[in-house]
């Protein structure tokens, strides 16, 4: 009997990549051991990850599918050729996954364009339930084959649109959770977190036997860094963790979360993950409440900056 040939992976090159390019689709089960596994890598263990939920069962992370989206490239790309910086991820969330439902995962390249002689590729990504609903939306923006050491920490991002200052009112105490009547400029609860090696090892499938600059120090050294860097994408679960505290169940039919990454984070640095409500919008499904977002770390320098809305719980 002759053995099918696996096929062979893609070198991960900015001139490789093909503008409407598919990438899976790629079924999975959200099994009790990925939703404990990516608990431990963020340090989120709410109780609706592990018992009942508002939903009438067992959920996953609101984020717990981005990850997998963001590695469909894996698909037909060889990572260990991947060298680049994330830039941009936007998240829309539609629907909670269910513990031990089967999901379809799907990307596609839309994009690709050259910057300050730097090339980024674009991708819109979904995920789907076992019957069809849909869960989690994503675009990213990456920076293909550029060595991290030479761009991360050195303001080369074009800059957002509207400008995260940081700023919010010191004589409102912070909000714990979404309320219609929180007037612009309140703050909301903060979380700290410090992302330890053995979390951004497994965070950045360290289980699949991938070196990179996540997991490794010598290759961390190797692309300009002092040492390993935790993936961007681990800050986005930090966000989302704080706009599910923040917001609850409607986080995870109605909130939108975008984010720029524009400083790297070593791994052990202590940070803390801030938001501050900026505004109010009625629309026919509710009170929607817009945020300003950021990390940073111990020296107050942002790590990453970003926007979000939801609506607030009836």
């Amino acid at each position: 009997m002759v053995q099918a040939r696996e096929p062979q992976l893609k070198a991960a090159l900015f001139e490789v990549v093909e503008v409407g390019e598919e990438l899976g689709p790629v079924e999975e089960v959200v099994t009790d051991h990925k939703v404990k596994s990516f608990a431990f890598t963020v340090d989120d263990y709410h109780p609706w990850y592990f018992g009942d939920s508002p939903f009438g069962g067992r959920i996953g992370h609101a984020a717990l599918l981005a990850n997998d989206l963001l590695y469909l490239y894996m698909t037909k790309y060889d990572p260990t050729t991947v060298l680049g910086l994330h830039t941009h991820e936007e998240l829309w969330f539609h629907h909670p996954v269910f513990v031990g439902e089967r999901v379809t995962l799907r990307a596609r390249y839309v994009e690709k364009y050259v910057r300050r002689e730097k090339g980024y590729i674009v991708t819109e990504a979904e995920a789907t339930g076992h019957d069809g609903r849909l869960l989690l939306r994503r675009r990213g923006t990456e920076i293909m084959r550029v060595r991290p050491g030479d761009v991360v920490g050195r303001r080369t991002a074009e800059p957002p649109v509207r400008r995260v200052t940081g700023e919010y009112r010191r004589d409102v105490a912070p909000a714990a959770h979404a309320r219609a009547d929180l007037a612009p400029g309140t703050p909301i609860v903060p979380l700290i977190k410090q992302p330890r090696q053995d979390q951004v090892s497994v965070f950045s499938r360290i289980d699949q036997f991938y070196r990179n600059i996540h997991t490794d120090l010598e290759l961390a050294r190797a692309a300009g860094l002092t040492g390993p860097i935790i993936q961007s994408e681990m800050e986005v679960m930090y966000l989302a963790e704080l706009l599910t505290s923040f917001f609850g169940a409607p986080w995870f039919t109605s909130g939108w979360l975008s984010t720029k990454f524009i400083h790297p984070v070593y791994v052990g640095e202590t940070l803390a993950v801030r938001g501050v409500v900026t505004g109010r919008t009625e629309t026919p499904g509710g009170i929607r409440l817009d945020l300003d977002l950021w990390v940073e770390n111990a020296a107050g320098k942002m790590t990453v900056v970003g926007w979000a809305s939801g609506l607030v719980a009836s």
